[in-house]
């Protein structure tokens, strides 16, 4: 059953155009286009390809093979059937050569025409399927190669998160993503200053002159104001886009709220030129590297607390050390002043002492050497 695919008749025999189109085709529901000379016909197929060329092989002027051979060269790929007379055999495997599919040698009845013509279009419809099968199949082709490289891009900044402690390279390398998973011409990063909130323009990629220049100042483009309220993710494309400053760099942007729980600490935002809208497949995307950037700042606050922390306990062991070591300069002072008397005593060079004497000051003297002792040992530890 004919489903009115449109079919061109190239014939200057009126009796087997009548025959083909009017008594044959046209009952079964196909539109036909009757010319009688190849030129017409060149015009029509180039303008609009018909689903289907029947050509007399025997055309005046440019025959049926000239028509052919100008169909290739102006790239028409609308199949044709050559009809040709009993005994151009010959002709007509030049035809095939030329690029018809068919031959129908005349006479032939209806039903035998019906039948080619069929049989064509049931071919050349089986080709456009499997060509649209090859067009959807290297489309999926390409969304699985574009997805397997945004996950892979998403892993590297999985892994640069913890492992690049710089975080002006990991800044970089988030932007250098964002371009690539928004397909986007230019974005830039924005952070809430420490103290109010106010966010600062603080890394770019693609950004011109005018704006890059505002390097650590407030950018105000109009709508990333409302992300840092909402904190909510806004995409924009084509004509609502023109009312905010951000139309000036491009026709479709995105903004992307960077936070730590519900707080939004910063704000990622991409443009492109084209008026074509965000992907939700890039939105998630976004969002991503948008919780890789919070994640990168938190690491950053708890390493600088950290270091912070460390800092207090250097500074606390180096004034325990000089306490100690004054103590310990103190107690040798007050035991050397001990001492020598100690020892002027026991010389016996101020009188004699008895043994009883004698052995409590040698034994006062001992105590106050281990003093001594244990004091050095407590500031620089036991030799």
């Amino acid at each position: 059953m004919a489903t009115g695919e449109q079919i061109l008749i190239v014939e200057n025999d009126p009796d087997i155009a009548d025959l083909i189109g009017r008594q044959a085709l046209k009952p079964l529901g196909y539109q036909v286009t009757v010319v009688g000379e190849a030129g017409s016909a060149i015009k029509l197929a180039v303008q609009t390809p018909p689903d289907l060329i029947l050509a007399n092989i025997n055309l005046p002027g440019l025959s049926g093979k000239d028509l052919l051979a100008a169909l290739n060269s102006q790239s028409v790929k609308s199949p044709v059937i050559v009809i040709a007379e009993k005994g151009q055999e010959h002709d007509a495997i030049q035809a095939f050569r030329l690029g018809a599919v068919d031959v129908l040698f005349w006479p032939l009845r209806d039903a035998e025409v019906v039948s080619i013509v069929e049989r064509a279009l049931r071919q050349t419809q089986e080709t456009r399927e499997r060509q649209k099968l090859d067009r959807q199949l290297k489309a999926t082709n390409e969304e699985l190669k574009r997805r397997l490289r945004d996950m892979t891009t998403i892993l590297s900044i999985a892994k640069a998160v913890t492992s690049v402690n710089d975080q002006r390279r990991l800044f970089d390398l988030i932007l250098e993503s964002a371009l690539q998973l928004g397909e986007s011409d230019m974005c830039w990063l924005m952070l809430r200053e420490d103290k109010g909130n106010i966010f600062l323009l603080r890394a770019q990629r693609g950004l011109p002159d005018a704006w890059s220049k505002k390097m650590n100042q407030p950018v105000d483009d109009g709508v990333s104001s409302l992300v840092a309220l909402s904190g909510e993710s806004l995409f924009m494309n084509g004509t609502p886009l023109q009312k905010f400053k951000i139309a000036s760099l491009g026709r479709a942007c995105g903004v992307v709220p960077i936070k730590i729980k519900s707080e939004v600490i910063g704000l990622l935002i991409v443009a492109r030129q084209a008026d074509r809208e965000y992907s939700r497949d890039a939105q998630a995307m976004l969002e991503a590297m948008a919780d890789y950037a919070s994640i990168s700042l938190v690491n950053a606050q708890l390493f600088r607390a950290l270091e912070k922390t460390a800092e207090n306990a250097r500074t606390g062991e180096k004034t325990r050390h000089a306490a100690l070591e004054t103590l310990r300069k103190s107690i040798r002072s007050e035991v050397e002043s001990a001492v020598y008397p100690l020892n002027l005593v026991l010389t016996e060079m101020p009188g004699a002492l008895n043994p009883e004497q004698k052995k409590a000051l040698e034994t006062v003297k001992d105590a106050l050497q281990r003093l001594s002792r244990s004091s050095e040992n407590t500031v620089t530890g036991p030799k």
